[in-house]
C-alpha cells in the first residue's frame, strides 16, 4: 500500500483484521461527485460539472465494485461520454498494473504502470491502498471519486442530458425499498463472501459464511414472489449490486472463497435472475470470467501454486421461465 505517497510493501489482500480475525475494508478516501451544474454531491466539493469526454474511468474486470460502474456507465449509454481503460486480472507485488493482458489495457489518460501512481498523481502523500473503481478527472487532473457506490450512483443521476432520460437506477417510487436492500446486501453477500475468504479465525469465518448464505436464502425466497428480477422487471442498482456478486460466486467465491455449501445454479430463482440480467443489453459485455479466475486466484495468501481452475464458464443465457409464485 501506500504510506504518504511511497508505494511500502508487497500487495497483500488483507486490509485490515479485527481481533477476533474478520476482514474489515478500507473506506474510500476521494469522495467528490459529478453532478449536472457542477453544485457539489451529498459528499466532497464541487467543481466536477458533467461534460462529454472530460471524465475517465479506471477499473478492474475482477472487481464486482468497478463492475457495478461499468454496468452503470453501459446502461445509461455514458461510453461516449466517459471513456475506460482495465488494469490486468492478476495482482502484482504492486496492486494492479495496466498491461497487454487480452481485455486489459495501458493507461491512456496518464501513461501510468501501476494504479497506485494515480492516486499519487491526485495526492503525492496519499496513505492507503489503491483501489478500482476510480473516476478521474482529466480537467483538474485528480481522482473525483474512487467509491463503487456513489460513482453508481452519479452515473445514474449526475450527468443529466449526456445521459439516457429512459433507464432510470434509482427511480423515486422505489428509493426507500433500494436502500433497504443495499444495507442488507452490502454486509451479508457482497462483503460477506470476503469476510469468509479473509477471515483469519474459525469463528469469523463461520460468521460470515452463515451470513451469505442466510441471505441468498433470503434472495431466493424474494425472487420467488417479485422476478425475475428484484423489483419485477425493472432494472435497478438494487439488481447491479446483487449481480456482481452472484455472477462471480461459481467461478470464485464457491471454491477460492470457502463459501461452499451451495452455488449459485443449486438456486433456481438466483440462477434465472444472472440469466435475465446478463440478457440485458450491455451487461454480458461487462463480465469476464477469465479476469475472473485469473485475477482472484493469482491471490498467493488463498492460492499459493497460482493454480487456475478450468471451470466453471460464464452461465448461459437460459430463458427466464419460471413463473412468480401466485399470490
Amino acid at each position: 500500500m501506500l504510506v504518504n505517497g511511497k508505494w511500502e510493501s508487497a500487495w497483500q489482500p488483507f486490509q485490515a483484521s479485527s481481533k477476533q480475525g474478520a476482514f474489515l475494508r478500507q473506506v474510500s478516501s476521494f469522495r467528490n461527485w459529478v453532478t449536472p451544474d457542477g453544485s457539489a454531491g451529498p459528499t466532497g466539493e464541487g467543481g466536477f460539472k458533467a461534460e462529454a469526454g472530460r471524465y475517465h474511468l479506471y477499473v478492474a474486470l475482477i472487481c464486482p465494485w468497478a463492475s457495478r460502474t461499468l454496468i452503470g456507465r453501459k446502461l445509461k449509454g455514458l461510453e461516449d461520454a466517459i471513456t475506460v481503460d482495465v488494469v490486468e486480472p492478476v495482482l502484482t507485488d504492486q496492486g494492479w498494473r495496466f498491461g497487454s493482458y487480452p481485455g486489459a489495457s495501458a493507461d491512456t489518460v496518464n501513461g501510468a504502470t501501476h494504479l497506485h501512481e494515480i492516486y499519487t498523481k491526485a495526492d503525492p502523500i496519499h496513505t492507503g491502498r489503491a483501489t478500482v473503481p476510480v473516476l478521474w478527472d482529466r480537467q483538474r487532473g485528480t481522482i473525483v471519486n474512487n467509491e463503487s457506490a456513489d460513482i453508481l450512483r452519479m452515473l445514474n443521476s449526475g450527468f443529466g442530458t449526456l445521459a439516457r432520460s429512459d433507464v432510470d437506477l434509482y427511480p423515486e417510487d422505489l428509493r426507500s425499498r433500494i436502500d433497504a436492500w443495499s444495507e442488507r446486501i452490502y454486509p451479508t453477500l457482497n462483503n460477506g463472501v470476503y469476510r469468509a475468504g479473509f477471515a483469519t479465525t474459525q469463528g469469523a469465518y463461520e460468521e460470515a459464511f452463515n451470513d451469505v448464505f442466510g441471505m441468498l436464502d433470503t434472495l431466493e425466497a424474494h425472487l420467488n414472489e417479485s422476478g425475475p428480477l428484484m423489483f419485477g422487471s425493472r432494472v435497478t442498482e438494487t439488481d447491479i449490486r446483487l449481480f456482481v456478486t452472484l455472477v462471480r460466486f461459481d467461478a470464485a467465491y464457491h471454491g477460492l472463497f470457502k463459501c461452499n455449501l451451495r452455488r449459485i445454479v443449486d438456486y433456481p430463482r438466483l440462477s434465472a435472475f444472472v440469466s435475465a440480467m446478463l440478457a440485458v443489453p450491455g451487461v454480458r459485455e461487462t463480465v469476464s470470467i477469465d479476469h475472473i479466475k485469473r485475477g482472484y486466484y493469482s491471490i498467493k495468501a488463498l492460492n499459493p501454486n497460482g493454480i487456475v481452475p478450468v471451470g466453471p464458464d460464464l452461465p448461459g443465457l437460459a430463458p427466464v421461465t419460471l413463473a412468480r409464485k401466485a399470490a
